[in-house]
């Protein structure tokens, strides 16, 4: 057995953020990925892969158990694969923050799920939002707390405009000019971290009276503006206003 790929994806802007309200973008990375795998491959990686999805098989029992009308799979299926040694094969680097789980929760659904909706069908704005609800339910296992925007960025495989918790839309970004002055990159910082204890700081930090208003006055403010200007291609704008972003980043979440 040999699952399709399932890419990883950058939030742009709306890390954290989207979790309080701000608008968020995503797009997909396709440099990296990963599919569900079966075959007679028993390296350390494959054998870890498959422990973590036993775990995954589990909670998603349990999920299904409680939440029987948002969504339901084949678990028969999935857990005699699984038995099988069926892993996740996977490049995307984990503590990096560009959606390893997400990818595994997008291959999971799409192999898995019973009645799922597909990228074939016309994608409504209430398709979208019960997709991002699925999901989030499905990746809370990996993070403790999740959007669900990773797993339907990943499952999508198109840029993704989260305009509030209940309102997300596909969404184009400019075309790439091979000419131009100006590039969205990734930085290895080298630096690895878990999401969850990142999500955990976050909230706990929101108890603060002023970390509250920070992140409502400020944070949300320039994260809102930022994809604006991405979306619309105002350069100078999106140079600008990325700085102040990028300064009350530095002052006020060193700790995530």
């Amino acid at each position: 057995m040999k699952g399709p790929l399932f890419y990883s994806k950058i939030l742009l802007f709306g890390e954290h953020g989207i979790n309080k309200g701000s608008k968020g973008l995503s797009i997909p990375y396709n440099f990296y990925n990963g599919g569900l795998k079966v075959n007679d491959t028993e390296t350390p990686e494959a054998k870890k892969s498959n422990e973590s999805l036993k775990g995954f098989v589990s909670y998603l029992e349990q999920l299904q158990s409680e939440e029987p009308e948002l969504v339901t799979f084949d678990l028969l299926t999935l857990r005699l694969n699984v038995e099988a040694g069926m892993y996740f094969d996977s490049s995307i680097p984990q503590g990096y923050g560009i959606g390893s789980s997400g990818a595994l929760v997008a291959a999971i659904y799409d192999q898995y799920a019973n009645d799922k909706i597909t990228v074939l069908e016309n994608l409504t704005r209430d398709k979208l939002f019960q997709l991002k609800k699925i999901f989030s339910r499905m990746e809370s296992y990996f993070h403790g707390t999740s959007s669900g925007l990773d797993p339907l960025n990943s499952y999508l495989s198109i840029p993704i405009l989260i305009n509030s918790h209940d309102n997300i839309e596909a969404t184009g970004i400019p075309m790439q000019n091979l000419q131009g002055k100006g590039a969205v990159f990734l930085l290895d910082s080298g630096i690895v971290k878990e999401t969850a204890p990142m999500v955990q700081i976050f909230m706990e930090s929101l108890k603060d009276k002023g970390f509250r208003a920070m992140v409502k006055n400020q944070f949300t403010k320039y994260t809102d503006v930022c994809i604006d200007n991405f979306l619309h291609g105002d350069i100078k704008a999106l140079f600008s206003n990325t700085k102040k972003l990028s300064k009350v980043v530095l002052n006020n979440f060193k700790p995530m």
